[in-house]
Order: C-alpha cells, then structure tokens, then sequence
C-alpha cells in the first residue's frame, strides 16, 4: 500500500497547537478533527468543512480551559459522538444525521480520573482508558459505566481489532493488555499478552499481528500470543525520532506509525507471512504526527500534526477502470471500492477472513459484483449494496454465473448448483445437477410474505431430464420428488412456493401441489406460460386460446379466449394486468380480470370481507364456485362465521348454511347480551367442533359448562347411541337404562344383530349373544364367546353348529382353535393349515403329529413369501431344509449377510448363479470389497471388473484385470475409459487411467490438448526426463505466440534458454522484462548487450539516460563500436562521453581499413590522431606512394619503415638490386646482410658485409660454414667434398673433422661411409689418444643407425671388449656377444648371460627363460597372472619352490575373495607346517566359517576340504620345530572346527542325523572365539527351533538379536550374559565387523522371539544334566571337571564312552551306534566319508564292524 497526498483539511500553526484527536464515522460521510482550543471540527468525506461545535468543561467553574480532549469516536451509526476529556468525564453528542442539526448532549458519564484513549466498537458500548489504569466500558442505553479490568499504569493507547469484537489497551509500563467481548471462536487468550520495553502509545491491532512502538524508536510485531514475529529497528537512525500514534488499516492488512517529520508503512504479505516496510513518507515541517484516523472503508488516511495541521492521504495498492463505466481501488489486499464513475456511488467489497482479492468482475447487466480471493467468493448486489462471502475453493474459474433472480446469485460448477442470497455469508443452498438452463432452475425467497410464515425460501431443479426435485432451503430438505415420464423442458415455482408448473417435451403443462403431493396434467400443446407477478393466477397458450386460471386451487376451472398470434410477455402495473400477443407485425394487449387476480391478493392478504365484496359481483361460474370455496374454508378457518355462511349460501350448501345461521344467531344474542365475540361461547364453539364432526371436542365443551343433556342429546340426534350412554353412565345420569333399552330396540328394529348381540354380551347373557351373532353372520364372535365361557364349551350341539358356520365362512383359524379346544386335533390341523394358521399348526403338529412338522415349515414358507414376508420366511426354509427357497427368499428380503451365510453352506454348483446377485447388491453399496470376493465366488471376475470400472477404482480393476484377461484388453478398456473421462473434463482420473497401463504419453498429449501445461510438465518430468527441457521450449514458443509472455518466460528458463525469453519481450517491445531476464540468467554481459539494444531503440538522449540510469555507457558505447554501430557510439559520445570520441574514430578506421576503404580510413586515422597507423595500413596493402605521402606530410618518423617495407616487397619480387638501393637510401645495410642471407646469396652478403660492416666478417664466414652443414644433402656434398680435399691436402685431422660432421639422415650408407672413414684415418693417422676419441664418438653413432657389427669391428681394432659385446648386445645377437666374451675376456661371459635373461624376461619369452633361470621364470608367470603354468611349472621344481608359489597364489586368491580356490590348492598340495604360511590357513578358515551358505548339506565338500587341509598340517605341525606350540593348539582347534561342520553337513543330509546336526550347532557356540558369533548363534537357534528345543533356540536367537544390535552400535558393552553363566560359551568374543545374516531373516527371528515372548510359555534357561551344568557345557561347574566331547555331536560324554586309540579321542556309545546305523539305512556317501575320516584321525575304528565300500 502507497500513501498518495491528496490535500491539508486544516492548515498548521506558527507554533505548537496540536490535534489531540481525529475520528471517521461508521458510514464513511463524516470526519471530525478535535484541536487544541477543545473544537470539534466536522467535514465530509470529500474534505469540505461542513459543520464545528465547542466542547464543555466537566464543571463551569473551573474555566473552559480546565480540561483537554484525549479520545474521540462516532457511533456505530455515525450519529453519535463520544468525547473522553481529562476533567473526569465523557460527553456523548448526537450530532444527527444532517449537517447543522443541533447537537444534544445525550449522555454523560463521570468517572474517578482522567480519560486518555478512547473506542467506540459496538452499538451502547464505549470503551476507554483513564489515567488510574483502569479500562472501563460505558453503556449508552443504561446511562451506566462499568469497569472492564484495572491496572496499576496509566492507560497510554486503546485500540480494537478489525470486527470491533476484542479490545486492546497499552500502558505506560509497557504492558499491553488484551480482552475479548468475544473472540469468534478464535480460542485467543485474554489478559496481559506482552510487556513491550517502553510504553507502546503506538498500538495497532492488525489481522495477524499486534504492532507497538514508542520512544525507543522499535517496531515490534507481536503474534497472537504475544511472541516476537518482527522488529524494525531505527534507533541507530539519526533521522528517527520516537513513534506517537498508530493506526491499522480497517482491512487489518497495513499499519501506518506515526512520528517527527514522517510516516511510516507496514504492509503484511500473506504469502511470505511476514510485515514488510513499504517506502515511508516523509514530509519536511510536518512535525511530530500527533493523531491518525483511516476511513472506514479504507480509501484515506488522515494524519494530524503537533502544529495544528490536518493532512489526507490517498490510501490505495493500485487502481483499474473497469469497461471505462467503473473504477475499481484496492485499499488493501483484502478490500476493493467499487466506484460507478457515472452515479458516484460507492461499495466497499472486503473480504471478512482477511484474503487477498484476486480479480474483481462487474456481470449480469453490470448490476452484479463477483470476485474470487484463495478460499472464498465474494458476491454484491450494486443497486441494493448487498454484499455476501462464502466458502469456495478455486476452480480454475470455470464457475457459471446467473443473474436472473434478484435477490439470490445461481453458480455453477462441476455439476453443481450454489446458491448465494446478496447479503448472506452462508451459502443458501448446494444440489447436484447437470442442466444449467434458468428455465429449469426455479428459486422462490420471500417473494410474498403470508400470514404466519417468517422465512419461504424454495428452489426446484432437475436432477435427471426426468425427475425435479423441490427443496426448503430454510431447513436443507428435500419436500418433493416427480418422477415424470418425459422430459421437462420449463419449470417455475409460484411466489409462495406452493405449486410447481412444469412442461414437457410433448407440450403439456402440468401443476404440482407441493403440500398435497399431487400432479395434474392442465393443459396440452401449451407453447406459453406464466404466473401473473403478485398473486398465483396463471397464464398460458394452447396453440390459439388463451387459458387462465385464476384459482389455482381449482385447476379444471380455467377461462379460455381466443387469440390470433403468439403470447409473448405480461405486463402488470397501474391496477391492470395485460397479456402482450404479437398478432402479424403488431402487438395486441389482451387484458386479464383485474377483479379476479385481486380475489388471491385479498385471500393472501386475509381480507376476507373485501373477497366476499369482490365475489358478489361476480356470476356463478366454474371458477367463482371454486373461489367461494376456498373464501368458505378460510373463513371458518379465522372464526369469520357470516362471510362462512354466505359463502355456503352461495355454494348451495344449505344445511351448512342453516347450521351456521342458527349458530350465527347465537353468538349474535351472546354479544348483544353480554357484549364481546360471540363466537367465543360455548354453545357457538361446540356448534363448530360439530361442523368439523369433532364430536368428542364438542362433549369435552358441553362437559365443561355441565350441560350434559346437551351433550346427550347431541348424541342422540346423530344416533350415537354409545356415546350418549357413555355420558349417561359417567355422569350417573337416572335414564341411563330407559336408554339402554331403547338403544337395544332401535338396533333390533334396524336389524344391526351384531351390537345387540355385543349389548347383551356386555350384559352377561351369553347364549342370547351367541344367537345373535350367529344371526347377524358372524360365527367369530360367537366363537371367541364360547372359548372364553366353560359352560358354553360343554354344549356340543352348540360347538358343532358354531364351527360348521366358522368353516363355511372361511375362518379356519377360530375353527382350529375350538376344534383344539375340545380335542379334536386331526380336524384342528385340518382348519390351521387351510387358515393358514401355521404358527398354531407347528406347535400342535410338535405334540401331536411329529412327522409333519417339516412338512408345515416349508408350507408356512411358501405362504410367507405369497404374502411377500419373505425375511420371515427364511428361517422356516432352513428348518424344512429347503436350501434354494431359503437362499431365494433371503435374496428377496435382501438380507444379505444371510445369504451369504447360506450359500456358503451350499456346494460350489449351487451357489455359484446366486453370488454374482449379492455381489450387485453390494457393489451399489461401494462396499467393493466383498462384492469382488463375491463375484469370484461366483466365477464372474469380469462383472467384479466391470465394477471397479464403473466406481473408478482403477486400481483394484487393473489388480484384478491382470489376473484375467490378456494386457493388450486391459490397455484397450483403460484407454477408452479415460477417453470418456478426458471428454467429462475429468483429466486426473483420466490421467491416473493412462499411467496405469503404461501410456503415459496419452495423458501428455490430453493435458497439452486442454492446455493444462503444469500437468503436462509434471508427466513429462516423471516419465520422459530426457525431453523436459525441449518440452519447456516447446510450451513457451506455443505460449509466445499465443501472447502470454510471463507463462512463456517461465517455461523458456525451465528450458535454459534465456536468450529466447529475451528475444521474446524484445520482440515485444518490453525491454525492461528482457533487462531483467538477461542480468538475472543470462551471465555476466548479457544484460549489457539487451541494455545497448534497448538504449539503440530509444535513441538520443533517452538512450543516454537510460544507460547512464543502468551504469552502462561506457560499456554501451564499446558494444556498438564492436558492433559496428558507429554513428550511434558517435551519437552516444558525443551526448555524454566526448573523450571517447578519438577512439572511436580509430576504431571506425580499423573497420574501415577492413572493409578495403582505405581513403576513408586515412581520414579516421588521421582524426584519431594516429597516422602511423594510416602509414602502416598503406604499407600493408604494399600502397607505397600512399604511404611515404601520409608518413612525410604526418609521420617522418615512418619514412624509413616504408623504404624498408618497400624493400621487401623489391625482395619477393626478386629484383635484389632496387631492393639493396631502397635499403640502403633507409640506411638498413644490416638488413640488407640479413636479406641476402637469407636468399642464400651468401657471396652478395659477403661483399655488402665487406663495404659496409666489415667488423662483422669473420662471423659472417663461420655462419656460411654452418650453413652449409644445416643444409642436408646439398650441404653435407659441400663437407664431404670439403674433407676430400683436406684428406688429400693430408690435414687428416680437419678431415676427419670434416666426415664427423656429416648427418644426412636421408642417407645412413653415406654417413656409415664417413664415419668410417672418419675412424679408418683416425687409426691410422692419429695419436692414439685421438683415434680413441674418434672411435668412442662413430660407435655409438653406428650402433644409432642400427649398424651393431661395424660398430663392434671398430671397437674390436682397438681392443675395447666390452663396447665391442655392448654392441651386439645391443643388435640382439647374442651367439656373436658370447663367442666375443668366451674367447677375448671370459669375465664377460655372466655379464651377457645376465642380459639374455633380462632380454627374455622383458620380452616375455618365458619358455625360453625356464632353461636358462627357473625362479626368474616362475616370478614372470606371477607377474604376467599365468598362476597355472606357475603352479604347473614350480610342481616339476623342489617342494619349498613348489610352496613358495603356492603360497602367492593362495594369497592372491584370498585377495580376489576365492578362498574355495585357495583351499582347492592345499587340498591338492598339500599343508607344509611353515610358520609364514600360518595366517594364509587361518584366512582360508575364516572366510569359510564367514561366508553365507554354508549350513547345508550341500557345503559338506567344502568343509571336508578344509577338514582334511588342517588335518594335513596338523600332522606335517607334529613332525616340525612348531610342535605343541601356541599355533599348532590353534591349528588343532580348528581342525575339530572344521570337523563338526563338516559332520553337521553330512548329518543334514540324513533325516534321522537332524538332531546331531542341531547339537553340532549348539556344540560350536564354544568356539565363538574363532567364528563370527552373530552367525554361530544364529544357526544355532535356527537349528534346535527346528528339532523343537525352542528354550534353547529362544535364547540363542535372542542372544543373536543382541549381537546384531551390537554390531549396529559397534560396541559389545551392552551384552548380558547372565543366560550363559556356568557354560563354557565365552563371553569375550571379538565383534563381528559386519552382519552375517540378510536383514529379512533377522526380521523373522525378531518377530519369532517377540512372539514367543508374549507367550510367555517358555522358560527362559538352558537344558541342565545330571551333572546339574549345562548339557553341552564340557566343563562342570560346580566340580571344574572338563569331559571329552563326543566326536559325532561334540557334547561332553557323561557315560558309556567308546575311546579311540588316539588319546583325547572318543564318542559317546549311543551317538556312535546312532551314527553308523544312519550309514547303513541310507548308505550316504558323505557320512562314509566323515566315519573314515575319524578313522584316519583317531587312528582307527573302535571295531571292524564296518567297512567303506
């Protein structure tokens, strides 16, 4: 929000005259300003001073200047003002609702001390604080003031929250108190909330926060409960001064402080919820701001100064013209006024819960104000400035709005139909319905008020095309249903909403009483209809007459007129009432019996004499008859008897007429005698009651007044003899039995036998009764006479004569009963069942007929389910044993569960045609589960399919289609049924349809069809990652040329093309969008280049600004140079940076000089002052008199630099001489040397060398020579010719010199030549010493030109051995190296030996090496990886070579985790007892007992290599210097390891061995020292669980549990070992470094050992034995006495030991036999090998009973 200035209400003062206090009125029309001389100053809301009044002083006495203004505030209806004075008082004023009009004091209240603050929040209520502390509220009404709460510190502020319900006081201790008259649910806390460091006389109560500040220059922000959401500090801001006022906007989204000079704003975000400072105001020789006062609708905001001075601000976010007829300002985010620029009036739209208002529309004949905030929708009525807010969630705004109806707004949406009436925050009403047509939607509001009805609110509507439903909207529910048989094209309610008319597609118009609940079909081929508007008269067309029924109430009554053309409207007004009818090209008025229409008006109104008048002047017709009718009804109904019986005059209802003439005279003799209404006498209301024939009524009033010969006679009249005798009787009255008797003979002489008979019954003569009865044909009663009387039973003539009448009328059940009665039962079942009395059937068939019992039940079914009591029948199914009729009836009387339950019972063949039906039922139930399980039941998966389909529980239906039809037809449906919902709009459904088959890209391109580009994103995102960013490329090109840039820049940055964004707004024309996007992604010169753009399109001098606004002239004036834009970088120099302007000119030279202007660029050289580079662009183009022209006439010292250049180009053209002048005119002669050097006129050079710098001779030669060698072939022809001469001049040194310094690498016999030579005259030539030099330097360079023999002959001449064998070493021939070595120095013979082997070996000719050095040859295998031909080789070697590299090959092994490998050579090497080898064999015993696997029998291999490995070396360790030694224990520890495993292995291959292989786990535990323990105990406890010891396994695998948890931790302190105390399971065991057991199985275990510990039914300790220890515990306890373990379970042997001949080895007897007679049953091959491996290890068997074949 911005503060605008608008104009000075009131202009300051020279000096301080503050305003004390400012208030706006309620209404928005009136301002009051309170200023220091106590006047209160009244303007109107346009700033014009309209009015003033002075304050008075609580007592005269002490001057009119005892006193100051502290608090002022208008009424909630802005006719009132509440003035707080510091004399102790408060004024309440009634200033009226005019300008000028007197003003009143109307109420005063005195209070204790002074007032400072003072609130006006609700009608009677003003609210204030004193100086005492105290914060009080004073009632208007009552005249009273009454103490809200107190405090100890003056009252420094007080404000309210938004809704005035809630009130907040600030003190001078800082403290803010809170209070709530009532905190609308919000469950706020009241009380003290905050103690704000100074005193806040800053207090504002916005709709989120609390905002305080004082003189400690702070803004806080407190949140609801008094915690710091925000601080603005401006204490270290020396402009700042302390905070005097606060005020929130009445929206309660901002908040203006007040201080010295300057305003400064809050405006809360919702989105980031957080105040943010907006720019503040500040206006010089303001002064501190003393008072602030914001209209109520938000729009102003007045500020009055400590001068005196009044200010208004224009509040506002911004602005809009809507259709140029209204102008719509946001004075908040939440609050727009809507201003009608033609009338000038205003409506303030706000939204109550504080939501930002999104868009706001003017619709429906720009009568009607929509706008949508993030949760609700707010509605307005602008002619009746009726607002509403109601709930709504977004729906991308597809909602429909109609108008039609005044006083409530039709929405649609998605189906659905909302009702909202203006001015109601709730909505009316909510249905489901498809058809948005106002002709098919009728609502009624109050549209004719009637006689004790407070609220009508009725709509009707459509839910199919042939069903309307008609609903109270009062109460929400439905008051009628019409279930029509075609379809409705029209309906409307009448205004009362009583009657419904509706028509269908066949024209006929139809009447729907609502109350009665009765349609009437009224009129066929209607093509027009209508309710005449104030009253139910109905007019409609039936192809050419006019009908109208004038009374509704009578529909067959109508008035028809024939008409020539087609109705088209009815007009009403100036008491008459005319049909429009277009008859041709005019228009014809057919008017309507005012008189009649006026008849309803006075019925509905309720005068009834004016009807009675109106229907007097009418002739009898159809429709007057039925006028009267109603007139009679109505008037009875009021107690209006004369209008009642002319009414039955009229009607011809004479008796009626008569009847009430007669009471009229009555009650007409009442009044006159006693006076008052008649009809309140007794006689006149009994009369009435009778009329009603409320007889009973008119008793109770006659026995009221005692007048029962009235009431007698009454009943006499109407021969109510009962009634009368009734009365007789209780009023004891003495006729009573002449009565009786005449009662009895008026029923004989009118032949009614029955009540004689029932007379004499009542009178205690039985067989008379009977007589009767029988006479009157009535055998029942006398059969129920009889039952009841004993001595009527005995008289069998009478009984027989009774049931023979009781079966002739077909009362079979009352001849049963007395057939039962006097025990006949044969005959009693005979009656019952064709009575169909089966109930008494049964029970007499159970005690007397057995056998037919059965029978009777399924008879007593079929006759239930005839009678349609089909859940009765069901049980008496079951009990006969009729399966297909009880299942039937269940069916019938849907009882489902029954059902089920039934057909459960049935077999498959049965029940399989009747589940699918159930399934239906609970289908449409959505209880989708059980029908699926149903419909398999039944075998009709497809139906359970279909019906996830129809539910769109796509899921289930893919789950369940999957199992049972093919994918192709899953894909097939899916995609179709997504089609459907994609064409209902549907897309989530749709889209969930095409993912689950796979298809997403179907949902891509429904969303991208539909344009819903998140979504389509969002698919593209999770399905095709690898196109998202062309898809964004894509979207925004689509959304550019469309015009929707924002949405295009989005999706172009998601893509990373920024530069497209760019082109897009600079295409556009929206440069700063561009700006922006460029410097915000586009690096670091890219926002230059869009900003040199921008300035190049504006221009001039706003070009200029524009780049000096961004900091980029420079940079633009560069770009445009680089860019060749050189008349705008002139144009921009020129304007701004004058000192650039030279280099751009040269910069235009150098673009020139490119683009071959090079007149044009000597001219720009030359003005950027650099015509040296004029000379050298000449120079370059070889412009030779161009340039000497520019370098003499601007550069002299350039004129050498041209002759040189000229020179040159003299050179290339070969014409040395011009080329030598030139130089030499330059003075150059160096380079004219260099020149023709250069050219390799060295002879030229020479002589210029000579003539000009002759110091430089000398050189000169010894380069030539130099030269000369460089030069290759041409050259060295020059040396070799050379050293020939000297050779031959006998200089043989200089030759040889000459021949050294051949190298022509073109040619090696050349130099092979020379160097020889070179050597050959050397030899002979030179001194000794020399010729050695010379034959050390040609060597090595005829060995480099690979001539090795030539070499070693020349260091042979000269007895140099050793180069001589170097050189054929290094030529490779090695026969020649050692012949050399064998016959001139033998000492060299290991020195070539030890070359050809280094030779091999790096050759890789490892064959070869083997003959020459084994062990060499064996390390090169290793390094080379060839482990088998090592291995294979090394086997041919000694035992120690053999183990070396079996050793390095099981270490390499063991590297690459192959331990078996590395076991599979010991076990075929064998296990020599060397110490080095020890941890190779406690590494291959590791990794076996770690790895996974291994708890098989088919790991028995594995283990029996192992076993048989360390047993090897257990043997080879007793024979060495390591015997009895620390390891050889370890060694022999792990042998009988390695032993159980394997004998567990083979126990598990055998079913009887289970239980060895369980105590073989249970025997390793300890020996955890040496195995991973998670794994030991965890196949421990797998294994005694599997045998059934489940104490033992329930406390191994807990104790595994324990164990994985440690190694999470990896710590073992937490370990308890109080289960394995006095067992010789170790404790201190090393930590597993990983677990050894996958985590599904530690889950099972886990939920095994919860589960087992819930139980609770094992005892949690270990198997105790004889010896009172653990039973496989080897070591006692309680004695210390160790026993030997068994070698086939490895428990202790407590008895019956079998030893072996090896000491320390022995079995127990009963495992031992178990053992062998598991081999001989199952002949396992694999036990065999366990029994002769003990044999090999214990030195035999205990006996020879068995053999290993």
């Amino acid at each position: 929000m911005q503060l605008k200035h608008l104009r000075t209400l009131l202009s300051p003062q020279d000096g301080a005259a503050k305003v004390t206090c400012m208030a706006w009125s309620q209404n928005n029309a009136k301002f009051a300003v309170c200023t220091v001389d106590r006047v209160v100053l009244l303007y109107d809301e346009h700033g014009e001073r309209r009015d003033k009044f002075s304050t008075k002083p609580a007592d005269m006495k002490y001057g009119r200047k005892s006193y100051m203004v502290k608090g002022m505030a208008f009424s909630p209806d802005s006719t009132k003002i509440a003035i707080g004075q510091t004399d102790n008082i408060i004024y309440v004023y009634k200033i009226g609702e005019d300008w000028g009009d007197k003003k009143v004091i109307c109420n005063k209240f005195i209070q204790t001390s002074a007032v400072t603050c003072l609130q006006w929040p609700a009608e009677h209520i003003i609210v204030f604080g004193l100086a005492e502390g105290k914060v009080r509220l004073a009632n208007t009404k009552t005249n009273k003031s009454s103490t809200i709460y107190g405090t100890d510190s003056y009252v420094v502020s007080l404000t309210t929250n938004c809704s005035g319900k809630g009130i907040l006081s600030g003190h001078a201790d800082g403290t803010i108190v809170r209070y709530f008259f009532d905190d609308e649910g919000s469950g706020e806390s009241q009380g003290k909330l905050v103690n704000h460091p100074c005193p806040p006389y800053a207090l504002a109560w916005a709709t989120n926060s609390i905002v305080a500040a004082g003189c400690d220059r702070r803004i806080v922000a407190y949140g609801k409960e008094g915690h710091v959401l925000q601080t603005f500090d401006y204490s270290r801001d020396p402009q700042e001064r302390e905070f005097t006022t606060a005020a929130a906007s009445p929206g309660g989204q901002s908040v203006v402080l007040g201080s010295y000079d300057r305003l400064r704003v809050l405006n809360w975000s919702p989105r980031r919820s957080i105040w943010e400072e907006a720019k503040p105001k500040e206006i010089a020789n303001l002064y501190t701001v003393t008072a602030l006062a914001w209209k109520r609708d938000g729009s102003r905001l007045c500020a009055g100064t400590l001068c005196g001075g009044v200010e208004q601000f224009d509040c506002c976010l911004r602005r809009s013209i809507y259709k140029n007829k209204f102008e719509l300002t946001y004075v908040g985010p939440s609050q727009v006024i809507v201003k009608n620029l033609s009338s000038g009036t205003r409506v303030v739209l706000k939204s109550h819960y504080g939501y930002e208002v999104e868009e706001v529309k003017i619709l429906g004949k720009e009568r009607y104000l929509v706008a949508h905030t993030s949760d609700t929708l707010l509605l307005g009525d602008l002619n009746t400035n009726r607002l509403s807010e109601v709930a709504w969630q977004g729906s991308g705004g597809n909602e429909k709005y109609f108008f039609e109806n005044e006083n409530v707004c039709m929405i649609f949406n998605a189906g659905e139909l909302t009702l909202v009436e203006y001015g109601s925050n709730d909505t009316l009403g909510s249905v489901r319905t498809e058809f948005m047509n106002p002709h098919l939607i009728s609502v009624r509001i109050n549209e004719r008020r009637q006689r004790g009805i407070e609220d009508n609110k009725k709509l009707a509507y459509l839910i199919d095309i042939k069903t309307i439903a008609i609903v109270d909207l009062i109460g929400g529910y439905n008051i009628g249903t019409i279930s029509h048989e075609s379809r409705v094209d029209w309906l409307e309610l009448n205004e009362t909403g009583h009657k419904l008319l509706f028509r269908d597609r066949k024209l006929r118009l139809h009447l729907y009483d609502i109350e009665g609940c009765s349609k009437t079909m009224i009129l066929n081929f209607c093509s027009y209809v209508q309710w005449v508007p104030g009253s139910d008269v109905l007019v409609a067309q039936n192809r050419n007459s006019l009908c109208v029924w004038y009374n509704i109430e009578a529909p067959e009554r109508v008035t028809m007129s024939s008409i020539r053309g087609e109705v088209i409207g009815l007009e009403r007004g100036g008491g008459k009432t005319e049909v429009m009818v277009t008859e041709g090209v005019t228009t014809v008025a057919y008017t309507l019996d005012e008189g009649l229409i006026e008849f309803g008006t006075a019925i509905d109104d309720g005068n009834y004499t004016r009807a009675t008048a109106f229907l007097e002047t009418l002739e009898m017709t159809p429709e007057t008859e039925a006028m009267w009718k109603t007139l009679s009804k109505l008037a009875l109904e009021a107690r209006q008897l004369h209008i009642a019986e002319r009414c039955f005059s009229a009607l011809g209802h004479v008796a009626k007429a008569r009847f009430l003439h007669k009471t009229n005279e009555i009650a007409d003799q009442v009044s006159r005698e006693y006076g008052g209404e008649g009809t309140d006498f007794y006689q006149v209301r009994a009369r009435l009651a009778m009329l009603e024939k409320n007889y009973k009524l008119a008793e109770m009033i006659f026995l009221e007044q005692n007048a029962v010969e009235e009431a007698m006679d009454m009943y006499q009249e109407l021969h109510r003899w009962d009634e009368c005798i009734a009365v007789a009787q209780a009023k004891g009255h003495p006729a009573l039995e002449k009565l009786r008797r005449g009662y009895y003979q008026w029923l004989m002489d009118t032949q009614q036998e029955e009540r004689a008979g029932e007379l004499q019954e009542s009178q205690g003569d039985g067989l008379a009764a009977i007589s009767l009865y029988l006479k009157a044909g009535l055998p029942a009663k006398a059969a129920r006479l009889v039952l009841t009387r004993e001595e009527l039973l005995a008289n069998t003539e009478l009984v027989e004569h009774i049931t023979a009448a009781l079966i002739k009328g077909e009362l079979y059940e009352r001849a049963g009963d007395l057939f039962e009665k006097i025990r006949n039962p044969q005959r009693a079942l005979e009656c019952y069942c064709k009575g169909n009395a089966f109930m008494k059937a049964v029970e007499l068939a159970r005690l007397a007929f057995p056998v037919e019992v059965v029978r009777l039940e399924e008879a007593w079914g079929d006759h239930l389910v005839q009678q349609k009591q089909l859940d009765a029948a069901i049980n008496h199914y079951i009990e006969a044993r009729c399966s297909i009729k009880a299942i039937e009836a269940a069916l019938g009387a849907r009882q489902w569960k029954k059902a089920i339950y039934i057909l459960d019972l049935q077999d498959q063949n049965t029940a399989s045609k009747y589940y699918p039906r159930v399934a239906q039922h609970y289908a449409s139930l959505q209880e989708y589960e059980i029908a699926e399980e149903l419909y398999i039941k039944g075998d009709r998966t497809k139906d359970a399919i279909d019906m996830y389909t129809q539910a769109g529980r796509w899921e289930q239906a893919h789950k369940l289609a999957m199992k049972c039809m093919r994918p192709e037809d899953v894909s097939v449906l899916y995609i179709t049924q997504a089609q459907e919902m994609e064409k209902q709009g549907k897309y989530r459904e749709a889209e969930r349809l095409y993912v689950t088959v796979e298809e997403p890209d179907l949902a891509i391109t429904m969303f991208k069809k539909h344009k819903l580009y998140d979504d389509m994103i969002r698919l593209v995102g999770k399905h095709h990652p690898d196109l998202l960013s062309d898809t964004h490329l894509h979207l925004g090109k689509e959304l550019e040329a469309e015009g929707r840039l924002q949405e295009a820049e989005y999706h172009y940055l998601e893509a990373q093309e920024w530069k497209a964004t760019v082109n897009m707004y600079r295409s556009n024309g929206l440069w700063e969008e561009a700006y922006r996007v460029a410097k915000a992604h586009g690096g670091t010169n890219a926002h230059k280049h869009v900003a040199y753009l921008w300035a190049k399109s504006l221009g001039g001098e706003s070009a200029v600004r524009l780049l000096n606004k961004l900091g980029l002239l420079e940079a633009a004036i560069d770009h445009a140079a680089d860019n060749c834009s050189f008349e705008f970088a002139f144009e921009l120099s020129r304007l701004a940076l004058k000192h650039k302007t030279p280099e751009i000119h040269l910069r235009y030279a150098m673009y020139l000089e490119d683009e071959g202007k090079f007149e044009e660029a000597e001219a720009e050289f030359i003005r950027a002052g650099k015509p040296k580079e004029a000379v050298l662009m000449f120079v370059h183009n070889q412009d030779w008199e161009a340039a000497q022209r520019v370098a003499e006439a601007h550069d002299p010292d350039s004129v050498a630099e041209v002759l040189v250049g000229q020179a040159r180009g003299a050179l290339e053209e070969k014409d040395f001489q011009k080329a030598e002048g030139l130089l030499l005119r330059a003075q150059r002669p160096g380079l004219a040397l260099n020149f023709y050097k250069e050219a390799g006129l060295w002879s030229d050079a020479l002589r210029i060398c000579k003539d000009y710098v002759p110091g430089q001779l000398e050189a000169l030669q010894e380069e030539y020579e130099r030269e000369a060698t460089k030069k290759g072939a041409r050259g060295m022809e020059g040396l070799v010719e050379q050293a020939r001469q000297w050779e031959q001049a006998g200089e043989y040194s200089r030759a040889v010199d000459c021949y050294l310094k051949v190298r022509d690498s073109g040619s090696s016999s050349l130099m092979e030549k020379c160097w020889m030579k070179a050597a050959e005259l050397a030899i002979k030539f030179l001194p000794p010493q020399r010729s050695l030099e010379v034959v050390r330097a040609v060597g090595p360079q005829l060995t480099g030109i690979r001539k090795y023999s030539a070499a070693a002959e020349l260091y042979l001449n000269l007895d140099l051995v050793k180069e001589a064998i170097d050189a054929f070493i290094e030529g490779e021939e090695w026969n020649k190296a050692k012949r050399v070595a064998k016959e001139l120095d033998p000492r060299y013979e290991d020195y070539v030996d030890e070359h050809y082997k280094e030779f091999l070996k790096n050759q890789g000719k490892v064959d070869s090496l083997v003959g020459v050095d084994v062990v060499a040859a064996l390390d090169l295998y290793v390094e080379q990886g060839q482990w088998d031909k090592c291995i294979e080789t090394a086997t041919k070697q000694n035992y120690k070579i053999l183990h070396k590299y079996v050793a390095l090959y099981a270490t390499h092994l063991i590297r690459e985790g192959d331990y078996g490998q590395a076991l599979a050579l010991y076990v075929q090497h064998g296990a020599p007892a060397n110490p080095q080898n020890f941890n190779i064999y406690k590494r291959i015993f590791t990794d076996m007992v770690s790895s996974p696997g291994t708890n098989s029998a088919e790991a028995y291999h594995n283990w029996a290599d192992l076993r048989d490995v360390l047993f090897n070396l257990c043997e080879n360790l007793v024979k060495s210097s390591e015997a009895n030694s620390p390891a050889h224990e370890e060694f022999e520890t792990m042998l009988l390891i390695a032993h159980y495993y394997a004998t567990r292995s083979a126990a598990q291959s055998v079913k009887q061995l289970e239980t060895v292989a369980a105590q073989l786990s249970v025997s390793l535990l300890r020996h955890t020292q040496l195995l991973p323990a998670d794994k030991a105990f965890y196949e421990a406890g797998i294994a005694t669980k599997a045998v059934g010891w489940e104490n033992m396994a329930f406390i191994f695998l807990n104790r595994f549990l324990d164990l994985t948890d440690a190694i999470e931790e990896g710590t073992l302190d937490a370990l308890d070992h109080c289960d394995f105390q006095d067992t010789d399971i170790p404790f201190e065991v090393p930590l597993p470094a990983k677990q050894h057991v996958p985590e599904a199985q530690r889950e099972e275990v886990r939920d095994w050992v919860l589960t087992v510990s819930m139980d609770q039914r094992l005892e949690q300790v270990l198997p105790r034995d004889e010896r009172g220890a653990y039973e496989a515990s080897l070591v006692a306890a309680s004695t210390g006495v160790r026993a030997l373990p068994c070698l086939i379970t490895g428990y202790p042997i407590l008895r019956n030991k079998i030893e072996f001949k090896r000491p320390g080895k022995a079995a127990n007897k009963d495992n031992w036999n178990k053992f062998l007679m598991a081999i001989k049953t199952s002949h396992s091959p694999v036990c065999q090998d366990v029994l002769k491996f003990i044999s090999q290890w214990c030195g035999g068997l205990p006996s020879t009973s068995f053999s290993f074949q």
